[in-house]
């Protein structure tokens, strides 16, 4: 059948859900985990990128970690036919980890939401009255990060679970 994944695959598959490893050499350690060599979790990866079965893999940075303790979605209310212009401007600033558009609703007509990072809240709160002067809106309001939620992969390989991975890697 075409869909079915190889011994190997379901490997790499468990070990790649549970996210990357915090370490210098991410895929080395995973490849270890399950019993193969660096190059063949590279080469399924490789595989699945061109099948589009991936689109991509990357990192999470924690922003508390990394020393930037303020963080905020900061929602603009923007006219629609500036949508684009200013979200790319906001999406521009280097404090900004992501932006993108949502529907407004009566009683909440913010548009654009941008992720904004800083050492502490004051820093955020100056950065979006530097991205308010630089794009021309001064209807914001900042939501300050109160709690950080752990993210969690998604889960595709329940009966491998990590145990087994790492005994059945030690047999291959």
């Amino acid at each position: 059948m075409k869909n079915e994944i190889s011994d190997i695959e379901q490997k790499v598959l468990a070990v790649l859900q549970h996210g990357l490893p915090e370490s210098q050499s991410p895929f080395k350690d995973m490849a270890e985990k399950i019993g193969i060599d660096t190059g063949q979790l590279l080469a399924v990866l490789k595989d699945w990128k061109q099948q589009g079965k991936i689109r991509r893999i990357g990192a999470i940075v924690n922003h508390f970690k990394v020393g930037l303790g303020g963080g905020a979605m900061v929602v603009w209310q923007v006219e629609p036919e500036r949508t684009e212009e200013v979200g790319k401007l906001l999406a521009g600033f280097e404090e900004v980890s992501h932006a993108y558009e949502r529907r407004t609703y009566e009683n909440w007509p913010y548009s654009l939401y941008t992720m904004v990072h800083g050492k502490t809240e004051e820093d955020v709160q100056q950065i979006a009255q530097r991205m308010s002067q630089a794009c021309g809106v001064s209807n914001y309001r900042i939501l300050v990060t109160e709690k950080e939620l752990k993210k969690v992969p998604p889960t595709y390989i329940t009966q491998l679970d990590s145990q087994s991975v790492e005994e059945k890697g030690k047999r291959c």
